[in-house]
């Protein structure tokens, strides 16, 4: 009795298609993250006068995917820290970054948060990078709104040209 032999199927290559999603998916995955920011404001001082301001009619970051401010670390992916954080805050700032979803982004709002602005006392942190890293800085004291929503842009061409893995190795 000869045995059957059982055929071997061919290795096949990935057809067009799957290869062009596959390389498409870090893009479309940027783009789409790239207008669905959902902000956190962490606001200690004067500069939320302008922080509201932005989120006004006149600018209206609505049209940038960043208009409704989550009121909850763990709905929001970037962090938007207005004003001066002092040494007693620096703890309830980090427990709040590290609650937040990933991938996060952070944003230094105004002169005291990216470099302690003119205090220049035990109190304030001189910037907020010696507590948690910082994505981008927007300068200024308070910093104009204009200067607010090219921060935001910058963020998003960021965000638009990074690497989006879906699945990661501690997922």
């Amino acid at each position: 009795m000869s045995r059957a032999t059982i055929p071997i199927r061919a290795a096949t290559a990935p057809s067009p298609t799957f290869e062009y999603f596959s390389t498409k998916k870090d893009e479309f995955v940027g783009w789409a993250r790239k207008f669905s920011l959902f902000p956190y404001p962490f606001v200690t001082a004067c500069c939320a006068m302008e922080f509201m301001a932005v989120s006004s009619t006149p600018y209206d970051t609505d049209r940038f995917g960043a208009a409704l401010p989550r009121f909850s670390p763990r709905q929001s992916d970037l962090l938007m820290v207005v004003g001066t954080v002092t040494h007693k805050q620096a703890p309830i700032l980090l427990k709040v970054y590290e609650q937040m979803c990933e991938p996060k982004w952070v944003m230094a709002f105004g002169a005291c948060a990216t470099s302690g602005g003119f205090y220049q006392n035990y109190a304030a942190v001189a910037g907020i990078d010696k507590i948690i890293p910082v994505d981008v800085y927007v300068p200024g004291c308070p910093p104009r709104p204009e200067t607010v929503i090219d921060a935001i842009m910058q963020l998003q061409d960021r965000i638009a040209g990074s690497r989006h893995p879906i699945v990661t190795a501690s997922f």
